[in-house]
């Protein structure tokens, strides 16, 4: 009797696609956009590279596949960020902003420099843009409860420059600059009259 050959394994190509955008943000963080290939994702995945070019046949499928993983995670985040906060002064919202940009120069670092890099990649590929666009329009509808639409959209461009600062100067701003520059956006000035 012959040996019984071991059970194949069942094809699951939403896995499949899921490990290789991952693997995308990987080298993202670790390579940027311009070390991005697909052999390099295929070794990060740990799969055969025509599995990455049969699910992703072009450098720009695996970066849209990379933007548009990173924001839904950001977009969930947003979300749970705003249902566990319900009600904030200005100052708790100064705070708390200021907290949330801050860890980007921390323990999120690489969550940030993925974003910003495939961010920055809709420069020159306008299919990323559409993209970009809901990044601006989750971050400024999160400051809503808090703030008239002029004043989120305001502190989403602020939040965005800090981001972008603090990762690529050779110093990220401090916890000081970013609630003053945030309580200046987020609250009238004081010296200004009435």
């Amino acid at each position: 009797m012959p040996p019984e050959s071991p059970p194949r394994r069942r094809r699951d190509p939403e896995r499949r696609i899921a490990e290789i955008a991952a693997a995308t943000e990987r080298v993202i963080a670790e390579r940027g956009i311009e070390g991005l290939t697909h052999r390099a994702v295929a070794e990060e995945a740990g799969v055969p590279l025509g599995a990455t070019t049969y699910h992703f046949a072009t450098k720009d499928d695996l970066i849209q596949a990379a933007l548009q993983r990173a924001y839904e995670r950001y977009a969930a985040m947003l979300q749970e960020w705003v249902a566990q906060r319900p009600l904030l002064t200005g100052n708790q919202l100064v705070v708390l902003l200021t907290d949330a940009l801050m860890s980007c120069f921390g323990p999120q670092r690489a969550d940030e420099v993925v974003e910003l890099e495939l961010y920055l990649a809709a420069l020159r590929r306008p299919a990323l843009r559409p993209l970009v666009d809901q990044y601006t329009e989750a971050t400024t509808n999160a400051l809503l409860p808090y703030t008239d639409p002029v004043t989120a959209r305001a502190a989403t461009a602020v939040m965005n420059g800090l981001t972008l600062r603090g990762l690529a100067a050779s110093r990220p701003p401090t916890r000081a600059e970013v609630e003053d520059i945030l309580a200046r956006v987020l609250t009238p000035n004081p010296a200004l009259p009435a």
